[in-house]
């Protein structure tokens, strides 16, 4: 792993944790968790949370960039 992805890697979940204690189980701290899951090589997680999105809250911008996201990993 290069120098450059593990402090990007860093700063989303450091990201991620501040986002996640003050949005909870919002689209956007879903999002971002989804994120950081796929810098990790965790494809299959991020699916599912993309998914929970596109379920839970279909009519927003991060549904759309969800199925972007989706789109791309399969």
């Amino acid at each position: 792993m290069t120098m450059k992805r593990y402090i990007l890697i860093i700063i989303v979940a450091a990201l991620a944790v501040v986002l996640s204690s003050c949005g909870g189980d919002s689209p956007k701290s879903m999002f971002d968790t989804a994120q950081l899951e796929e810098l990790q090589n965790n494809p299959k997680h991020a699916k599912e949370l993309y998914e929970e999105i596109l379920t839970k809250y279909p009519n927003t911008g991060y549904a759309q960039k969800s199925k972007e996201r989706l789109g791309k990993l399969q």
